[in-house]
């Protein structure tokens, strides 16, 4: 039979709370990452869009972009649509 003292279990405890974080940072950087390539893309079709005389921001997309994430996240899916949205307009 293998007996846990308290220490250890705070010390098992405290590594794989600094394993998952370690882990969340990774996710987050790539997330941060995903969002800059999607800005980059976002802007190559603004561009095209103004260039062929259209409008910089077609709000029909913007509309299936919320749906696609709320739908997959719920309410707050709707909020980050919208922050990553702002973040995609206008950079051109």
């Amino acid at each position: 039979m293998t007996t846990t003292t308290s220490t250890e279990s705070t010390e098992s405890t405290e590594t794989l709370i600094a394993d998952a974080r370690t882990r969340i940072d990774a996710m987050d950087d790539r997330i941060i990452g995903l969002i800059q390539e999607r800005m980059a893309v976002s802007a190559v079709i603004q561009e095209a869009r103004m260039t062929s005389g259209g409008r910089r921001v077609n709000l029909s997309r913007e509309m299936e972009v919320l749906s696609h994430y709320s739908d997959a996240l719920g309410k707050p899916g709707t909020s980050l649509a919208m922050t990553m949205l702002e973040l995609c307009r206008g950079r051109i």
